[in-house]
């Protein structure tokens, strides 16, 4: 396989995670009788730009079909960061009605609900039927379309172009990353600016975060390998912030090369420095992330196997995309973890694709108060944690797997 990003050819290992269905393939009663289809997820590292990227098997139009079933909605913390981010956005780039925002990726309208709001022109563009009709229903223009240069110029050509452009957590999810971000520095108005919300590799790495890899990702991203892609596709990272979200993520400030007039703040060159500092332009800084992936499979089986023994009943929560990664590569199935609570009524009443685990309710907590809650999105432990503390009525506790299996 060639680098999707500059052509170089892939030797270099970070992890075999064996095989799996797309973590977001949700099974119904109707489709639990078919056969799945199942993709090698492994992942390379180019040591030529040092983009880390899975190997091509799964397209983006199978991945990301009209049933899509992740809605940004259904977190309470995220919809507090997007509405954060508007306001922070509105002052400090001026945006006013004679605006236009336009977010790539738009979901459900998680976040430009905050851009309409303030009575901002605003734009979505998301290729999943599913999200974007939910989109539609708050009042939200959407184009239901993949982005990249050819839609870019499409919408240039009728006359909208952004002030704004929202991107957060799609970058990694595009298979033709030169395309997608190409496409920015042609819709872009010649001072508009771009920002991009993404999972910085470096957390990744550190934290033994594992599970966020997926078919959906097609990149784990650096600011290193992001500024090398943005330059040479007519993109200038003028600023960047280290945020909470997605157990750390970078985002970026980004304006076009011919006609931007940001001055590039000292944070992108202290971080770039940093990045080099710690090693992640050679390649022992990789070397044993397959082998920390293992234990924190390993022990959790082992926990959930004497749960078992002893008689304890575990539940998990959240039918995440993370979630499926770690049951799935650990092989767990319902005889360990008999169901999945998630607040998503889109995904209830479904089964959790490959490990076929059931979806349901919260009711369930309550109706059979389980001894154990493992949280599969440890992202959002906190909000889960506060939301679920009434299993502490009946002694229960809550575990997450990573980056080391902690029980409170």
């Amino acid at each position: 396989m060639k680098c999707r990003h500059c052509d170089a050819e892939l030797t270099l290992p970070l992890i075999d995670l064996g095989s799996s269905p797309p973590s977001n393939a949700y099974l119904t009663k109707k489709t639990l009788k078919a056969p799945e289809k199942w993709f090698p997820l492994k992942v390379l590292i180019c040591q030529t730009c040092w983009l880390v990227q899975t190997e091509d098997y799964a397209g983006a139009i199978e991945l990301f079909d009209a049933e899509y079933a992740y809605f940004s909605s259904f977190s309470t913390s995220w919809l507090a960061h997007a509405d954060h981010y508007v306001a922070k956005m509105t002052q400090r780039f001026n945006l006013h009605q004679q605006s236009l925002v336009i977010e790539i990726a738009a979901n459900d309208g998680y976040l430009l609900q905050y851009v309409k709001q303030r009575n901002i022109p605003c734009l979505g563009i998301e290729p999943t039927q599913s999200t974007a009709n939910a989109a539609r229903e708050k009042g939200i223009e959407i184009i239901e379309k993949f982005f990249g240069v050819t839609l870019a110029k499409e919408l240039v050509n009728q006359g909208k172009q952004a002030d704004l452009t929202a991107a957060n957590n799609v970058l990694a999810h595009v298979p033709d990353i030169n395309d997608f971000v190409a496409g920015f520095s042609i819709l872009l108005k010649p001072h508009g600016v771009a920002t991009f919300e993404f999972p910085h590799l470096l957390q990744l790495i550190q934290h033994s975060q594992f599970d966020t890899i997926y078919h959906e990702h097609f990149s784990y991203l650096s600011l290193t390998a992001v500024n090398t892609i943005f330059n040479k596709n007519g993109l200038q990272i003028f600023d960047v912030e280290e945020i909470p979200t997605h157990g750390g993520s970078l985002r970026i400030y980004a304006q076009r090369k011919d006609s931007g007039q940001h001055h590039a703040s000292g944070e992108v060159n202290n971080l770039l420095k940093r990045e080099i500092k710690l090693g992640m332009t050679n390649e022992s800084y990789y070397a044993n992330f397959q082998l920390r992936a293992n234990t924190i499979k390993y022990d959790l089986i082992q926990f959930l196997i004497e749960a078992k023994k002893s008689g304890k009943k575990v539940i998990a929560y959240g039918a995440a995309a993370k979630g499926n990664t770690l049951i799935n590569y650990a092989g767990i199935r319902e005889d360990l973890i008999s169901h999945v609570v998630d607040r998503n009524p889109n995904k209830q009443h479904k089964f959790l694709p490959g490990c076929r685990i059931p979806i349901t309710d919260e009711k369930i907590i309550l109706e059979t108060k389980p001894d154990y809650i493992l949280i599969l999105p440890w992202n959002l432990k906190s909000e889960i944690t506060e939301q679920l503390n009434y299993i502490r009525e009946w002694g229960g506790k809550f575990i997450t797997a990573i980056p080391i299996l902690n029980t409170w």
